[in-house]
């Protein structure tokens, strides 16, 4: 019997050994392990072009929401840089205008990825480009436009923006515009173009045609149904969420969820505050307001409510983004050793959006951004070297690695695919 006691026994050290070496991963050790693993894409950063020079720029860990050092800390791979123009007058010069502001946002793009920190960055224009960029241990700038306003009237623009690299376009934000009504017109009832204009529908068949994917996160329900009719490729939310979880113009209801889960598209669920949690967001807002006045006065710098942004001038509005981040961060430390501050709108807010628009049109058509830099951040997830903490969050909700992976980035490139694909197949036509 002893030659079987002593098999018995290697038996069991050997298994012992073999468990030994494969330790049961924790929560944390799982998300960190996924989150290297999965393609990470925010599909909206805001950008100010006065951190884009030779001595002030994304190599250093700046004030910004995203930087390289931030993204490098958080594990963001690909950081959708936004040209944004405000809205003003539809009018030649209104144009005009704009259309500065928009070519000065496309060159300090190009500057970064090429002058400033090519080494570090790359601009990717498909799919293909962003899988090879991150292969090369770089990270990835793509663009995004907020705002067809700068285009005036000419159809021409857009081939101009997609030869500059733009790959989504929306076609109004927080003004009704030449092309699109916005949602800003539920405040008031008035609307310009009953949904699009003619050019705002013609603007749908070039970008088909050219090949950029549509992004509905700003305009009016009615112009959004009449893009769902009139696109022959999928559409995108660049950086929206759930009506049904939070009553804002800015969502989307769950009609327009599905017309999206029809259409194949996908919704990036937004980091944004007030677009999350209404009640905790006012809660709290109310609270910090007089601590951000606070700080802004102690640093000399002039504070804004948002409902004031619509009378400042693009001087005044981009130098209230280039102190927000510092003045926010102080505040939020300020109220951190206050017992009394409501609790803040945070990752598992975020997520709650996510849950909900993935049970209602599946999991192939829920993205993730965090409109950075252009007032979104939330507690966890307040800049991008906190990224982690959304895979964390969605790991302890019990999301596989395929499923996580759709979400942070493949459904979105999915979606670039397809929409490339059909401008293949119309030029072919």
């Amino acid at each position: 019997m002893r030659p079987v006691i002593y098999f018995i026994c290697l038996l069991t050290i050997f298994s012992c050994e073999e468990k030994a070496e494969k330790p049961i991963e924790n929560t944390l050790e799982k998300a960190k392990r996924i989150h290297e693993e999965v393609i990470t894409i925010d599909t909206h950063n805001d950008i100010n072009i006065k951190n884009f020079t030779d001595s002030v720029n994304y190599t250093q860990r700046l004030e910004t929401q995203v930087n390289l050092p931030k993204m490098k800390e958080g594990g963001l791979d690909v950081s959708w840089l936004i040209v944004y123009t405000g809205q003003d007058s539809l009018t030649e010069i209104g144009y005009q205008n704009a259309k500065t502001n928009a070519m000065q946002k496309f060159e300090a793009i190009h500057k970064l990825t090429e002058t400033i920190a090519p080494n570090d960055i790359s601009l990717a224009l498909n799919s293909s480009d962003v899988r090879k960029i991150i292969g090369s241990g770089k990270k990835v700038a793509m663009i995004g436009v907020e705002n067809a306003y700068p285009m005036g009237t000419d159809l021409g623009e857009f081939k101009r923006y997609h030869d500059l690299g733009a790959r989504y376009i929306s076609l109004a934000h927080n003004g009704h515009s030449q092309f699109s009504d916005s949602n800003t017109g539920e405040a008031d009832g008035i609307w310009l173009n009953n949904g699009l204009s003619e050019l705002g529908k013609r603007a749908v068949n070039e970008m088909n045609r050219l090949g950029i994917m549509i992004d509905i996160s700003h305009p009016s329900k009615e112009a959004i149904k009449q893009m769902f009719a009139l696109s022959k490729a999928p559409i995108i939310a660049s950086h929206s969420s759930a009506r049904a979880l939070c009553d804002h113009s800015r969502n989307l209801d769950d009609e327009l969820l599905m017309k999206i889960k029809e259409n194949g598209g996908v919704v990036q669920t937004v980091a944004f505050s007030s677009y999350l949690n209404t009640e905790k967001h006012n809660a709290r807002a109310d609270y910090m307001k007089a601590i951000y006045v606070t700080v802004a006065d102690s640093l000399g710098i002039e504070w804004y409510e948002r409902s004031q942004f619509s009378t400042l001038s693009d001087e005044q509005k981009e130098a209230f983004m280039e102190n927000y981040p510092k003045v926010m961060q102080i505040g939020k430390e300020l109220a951190k050793n206050r017992p009394d501050a409501p609790e803040a709108v945070n990752v598992k807010d975020l997520v709650d959006h996510i849950d909900y628009m993935v049970k209602l049109m599946g999991i192939d058509h829920v993205g993730i951004s965090s409109d950075f830099d252009g007032g979104g951040g939330i507690e966890g997830w307040s800049d991008a070297s906190e990224t982690l903490n959304v895979t964390l969050e969605l790991v302890e909700r019990g999301y596989t690695q395929e499923q996580i992976a759709k979400l942070w980035g493949e459904n979105l490139l999915r979606v670039l695919d397809e929409v490339q694909e059909v401008s293949q197949e119309l030029s072919k036509a």
